[in-house]
């Protein structure tokens, strides 16, 4: 038997939709993007497809984390986004919009979980982006949110590569 994914990835993961639904509508905010985000996972209050995240893994998931998160990247988009373009080769509003918020949620973490080793969170922002994204933006995401960490975790980066 399989074991279920812990309920701070279904944190990332519903985080994800959130920011995803910040991008295509911004003037969406925090309250209106949770009241509505179960909607997005059901149509007409079943599943859908190819959707494996349901209302019960909603109320199972780290709400603490993914209320973090989800308001965390509302408010600091632009400051994430500034700090995103310097190693990006594109504007970023050209990427997929899947690889995008991956990497809002992999920067915000970067700043503000330090608890977590900036590896993890890199990890996890690219499984992410397996599970959501195009078949090779998981690389994009790794290469740049590794570029991330040298600048908001310089300490922690240079005395793991020692």
């Amino acid at each position: 038997m399989s074991e279920k994914p812990c309920n701070r990835r279904k944190a990332r993961e519903f985080a994800l939709l959130g920011i995803y639904e910040a991008i295509a509508n911004p003037q969406a905010d925090f309250a209106q993007i949770d009241a509505n985000l179960l909607s997005v996972i059901t149509d007409e209050g079943q599943p859908v497809a190819d959707c494996n995240l349901t209302a019960e893994d909603f109320e199972a998931c780290d709400r603490q984390l993914y209320s973090a998160i989800l308001s965390g990247v509302i408010e600091e988009r632009e400051e994430i986004e500034a700090i995103l373009s310097k190693y990006l080769t594109r504007d970023i509003s050209r990427m997929s919009v899947v690889e995008r918020a991956c990497l809002m949620i992999g920067t915000w973490e970067l700043k503000h979980c330090l608890e977590n080793p900036y590896r993890v969170v890199i990890n996890e922002a690219v499984e992410l982006s397996k599970q959501f994204g195009a078949d090779l933006g998981y690389k994009i995401v790794n290469g740049v949110l590794d570029k991330v960490a040298a600048e908001v975790r310089p300490a922690e980066v240079a005395s793991r590569k020692q």
